[in-house]
């Protein structure tokens, strides 16, 4: 039977012995190992009642366990849900319970937490640790090492990945088979990727980059990937003469160049270095070029899309800009408020069409049907401009998106928390410049008459409500949030006001 994923990414690979993951401790795994592992995960699921359709959610460390997961889950027919490490229990349980996910599988150290989230939702619990060892391996022993793929056509439900919106509930949205296989076309086509590529992959494997770019990419194109437990520089230094690509987000190029071994000779193997999630300061682009001789490659891309623009492989890759769009993908600046195109070289939102665009939010059709122009273009939030040559500059984003080390923080999520708090009267959450994660999150608060703030015990209040990524790393108490004359608080004038609080 045909699947549209599996077909593509990993049926051409079943019986290669070539390697497909190359890890820290010097030992590799290949094709044939690695899908005959997700063939028994797939033989462990089904047993515990996955039927195609069902959505399997994963809150694990990245291992090749854990990437056998996702390939199980395609290959069943399942929905794929990868879940931050760094959520708490109370995060996990909105996920689980919005998506009706019919199975959990986390780490055994959180086992005991997630049991009754587990429970609340009817899913199955598994466990999966780091090594590899857990419930899900003990079940899957003996297994047989095929298993048949699940019927699923383009449009069918791939994956569920849940994005902050600036209400404060999270959005899934839905992926499709054709949605994650049509971006991973386009990007083996333009960043020329092949069977002799090794791709450093430092990234997390819970979110659009890591997973959907640059495994998809390597599938795709047959390469393998020296698949590292994340960001270390010692490693990236180590494994860099056998590498020929590196993706990452901007915190891994800054890191770099504070290390001196980043050198000509280091990159030399290496034809091109991809980054993301995150805006590149054009100053790194310049002083990455100076050190190593290579004009690092930026690309933009979001969650309900994938990528959809990148500068070129062979061209100008202009720093400050993301790029042009790529093959299939249409992108058009319009005005927020009609959609109407804007002059050339104006400020407007940017708006996507193509193959790569998500299905719509997991039950918020309200919701999806506003995010959508009647012609078909989805309007990302993300403010533009486009020059003559089609390159995009990103220049804001609309609804006070934060991101800090590649992660997307929605500031209201953050402020309903704070507002809970007591003694707080009102707050306002905002991103200000970071010397490392690009963007760092600060709270800012006023309190209520008669109380008295202070930070450690503002910041104490957030500690166990949300993931470590998502929390304030500065507070302030002020007398009074700056309104406009419509009671807007001004976020901008906030901005501008706690700019320098990470310089130095």
């Amino acid at each position: 039977m045909a699947n549209t994923l599996y077909d593509a990414l990993f049926k051409p690979h079943e019986a290669s012995e070539a390697t497909f993951l190359r890890l820290k401790d010097g030992s590799t795994v290949s094709y044939a190992g690695f899908l005959a592992l997700s063939a028994r995960f797939a033989h462990a699921m089904a047993e515990a009642g996955i039927t195609p359709g069902d959505r399997v959610a994963l809150q694990a460390r990245k291992s090749v366990e854990a990437l056998a997961v996702y390939a199980a889950a395609v290959r069943m027919g399942a929905v794929f849900l990868p879940l931050n490490t760094a959520y708490t229990a109370a995060e996990v349980d909105y996920f689980v319970s919005d998506a009706g996910a019919k199975l959990l599988i986390c780490d055994s150290a959180s086992e005991a937490a997630l049991r009754s989230v587990a429970d609340k939702a009817g899913a199955v619990l598994m466990t999966l640790s780091g090594d590899g060892s857990g419930t899900l391996k003990d079940r899957a022993q003996g297994k047989p090492a095929t298993f048949a793929p699940a019927e699923r056509g383009p449009d069918d439900l791939a994956a569920f990945l849940y994005t902050s919106g600036t209400t404060g509930r999270s959005k899934g949205a839905m992926l499709t088979h054709d949605n994650l296989l049509s971006n991973a076309e386009a990007l083996v086509d333009t960043w020329r990727f092949t069977k002799d590529d090794v791709l450093l992959h430092a990234l997390p494997i819970f979110h659009t980059h890591g997973l959907f770019v640059a495994t998809n990419v390597i599938l795709l194109a047959g390469g393998s990937a020296v698949f590292l437990p994340g960001l270390d520089l010692d490693d990236l230094v180590a494994n860099m003469p056998v590498a020929t690509t590196m993706m990452g987000v901007p915190t891994f190029y800054t890191r770099l160049l504070a290390d001196p071994r980043l050198t000509h000779e280091l990159v030399a193997h290496m034809r091109l270095f991809v980054s993301g999630s995150a805006p590149l300061l054009a100053e790194t682009h310049r002083d990455f070029e100076a050190r190593t001789g290579k004009r690092i490659l930026e690309r933009y891309g979001m969650t309900e899309t994938n990528m959809n623009t990148s500068n070129p492989y062979e061209g100008e890759r202009r720093a400050g800009t993301v790029g042009q769009p790529l093959p299939g993908v249409s992108v058009r600046i319009a005005d927020p408020d009609t959609g109407k195109p804007v002059a050339a070289g104006g400020i407007g939102v940017i708006e996507v069409k193509g193959r790569n665009v998500f299905k719509g939010y997991w039950n918020m059709p309200e919701k999806t049907a506003q995010e959508f122009r009647v012609d078909g273009y989805f309007i990302t939030g993300d403010l533009a401009t486009q020059d003559a040559d089609g390159y995009v500059t990103i220049v804001g984003r609309a609804k006070d998106l934060i991101i800090a080390g590649g992660y997307n923080i929605y500031p209201k999520e953050i402020e309903l928390l704070l507002d809970e708090i007591p003694g707080v009267e009102e707050s306002a959450v905002v991103g200000v410049p970071h010397p490392d994660l690009g963007e760092g999150v600060v709270g800012i608060v006023t309190a209520r008459k008669g109380t008295t703030l202070d930070e450690a015990t503002l910041l104490a209040g957030l500690s166990t409500k949300l993931a470590r990524f998502k929390q304030p790393r500065r507070i302030f108490v002020v007398d009074e949030l700056p309104r406009n004359t419509m009671g807007k608080v001004q976020k901008n004038l906030l901005r501008e006001r706690f700019a320098g609080t990470f310089k130095g």
